[in-house]
């Protein structure tokens, strides 16, 4: 009797564990240890790819016969990075600077089968329209939602929604952290049962 592959989340993310959960399969999540610093020239599409693929290898060695997630998210306008903020005042910055603009959030997602060496890649951009905001209520927003660990200090899942006149994308899923549409089609694509 042949059974499923370990599926492993190469994440410590909560959220996109969370995401993850809703497929209702088993699975474990391991710490990759990535270097996430973008590479001289790389553009942030590139980079969000290069590593997503990055961290499902960094785990694969000790899961070698898993299938592995790994996903990574950047968010930006044109080559402007906005990262996780880490503290308030960065937070406070970001949202000051993406006021009444258009961030792209681009989260890629790799899965590699450790056992095969098979590597399934896609990006799935995410257009996030910012409303003027004034700087009372960027600050409340942050005092509130504390959304220091997000990139792009915006928490579209919660109060963060509040901050945005419109999103464009194809997986809701995608700007939380892990696309999960594209993310079924992969495990199908690996012999993984979903409805």
């Amino acid at each position: 009797m042949n059974t499923a592959p370990t599926l492993v989340l190469a994440s410590t993310s909560v959220y996109r564990k969370a995401l993850l959960e809703r497929f209702g399969l088993p699975f474990v999540t391991d710490r990759p240890d990535v270097d996430e610093t973008p590479l001289l020239g790389e553009s942030p599409p590139s980079t969000a790819e290069r590593l997503a693929e990055a961290k499902a290898r960094a785990v694969a060695g000790r899961h070698p016969d898993a299938l592995i997630i790994g996903s990574d998210q950047v968010a930006h306008i044109g080559d402007e990075t906005f990262g996780k903020p880490g503290t308030e005042a960065r937070a406070i910055a970001q949202l000051t600077r993406m006021s009444g603009e258009t961030v792209v959030f681009h989260t890629a997602l790799c899965l590699l089968n450790a056992a095969t060496g098979r590597v399934q890649l896609r990006a799935v951009p995410t257009e996030v329209r910012f409303r003027t905001l004034t700087r009372g209520e960027i600050e409340r927003y942050v005092t509130v939602e504390r959304p220091l660990d997000c990139a792009g200090s915006a928490k579209s899942e919660g109060l963060g929604i509040t901050l945005l006149d419109a999103l464009r994308g194809d997986d809701p899923n995608a700007l939380v952290g892990l696309p999960l549409i594209a993310l079924a089609q992969m495990l199908r694509a690996e012999g993984i049962a979903l409805p």
